[in-house]
C-alpha cells in the first residue's frame, strides 16, 4: 500500500525555524514529483513547494519563496520542508502529495486533492509566540 506520513510538525514562534519530513512508501518515490500543499483552519488548500524526481530545480509558491527549502533524499524515501522565518499565516496542516502533473502546468502546483495520486495524512504547524 502507498504511504505519505508526515512528522516534525509542531509549535513554533513568529520568526523561527522548522523542518518537517515526509516518508513515503508503497512506490517508487524517485521517479516521482512530491509537493507540499498546506491547509489553514478555515481556509482551502495551497500549493506551496514541489520538487521533481530528477535534477530539475525546485519550485515555490510567492507566498513561501525565499523562506521555505524544499528537499529530497531518495535514498531515504524522504521529503523535507525546511521552515525559516516562519509567520503567524504559515499557521497550517501541511501535507506531502504527488501531483499528477508537471510543475511548469498550472495543475500541477494545484490547490485541488484530485490532482494529485496520493496525500499523506499531514501535520499541524502552529506560528505563535
Amino acid at each position: 500500500d502507498v504511504q505519505l506520513v508526515e512528522s516534525g510538525g509542531g509549535l513554533v514562534q513568529p520568526g523561527g525555524s522548522l523542518t518537517l519530513s515526509c516518508v513515503a512508501s508503497g512506490f517508487t518515490f524517485s521517479t516521482y514529483a512530491m509537493s507540499w500543499v498546506r491547509q489553514a483552519p478555515g481556509k482551502d488548500l495551497e500549493w506551496v513547494a514541489g520538487a521533481t524526481g530528477g535534477p530539475g530545480h525546485p519550485v515555490y509558491s510567492d507566498s513561501v519563496k525565499g523562506r521555505f527549502t524544499i528537499s529530497r533524499d531518495n535514498a531515504k524515501n524522504t521529503l523535507y520542508l525546511q521552515m525559516r522565518s516562519v509567520k503567524t499565516e504559515d499557521t497550517a496542516v501541511y501535507y506531502c502529495a504527488t501531483p499528477r502533473y508537471e510543475f511548469d502546468l498550472p495543475a500541477g502546483r494545484s490547490n485541488r486533492r484530485a490532482d494529485y495520486y496520493y496525500w499523506g495524512q499531514g501535520t499541524l504547524v502552529t506560528v505563535s509566540s
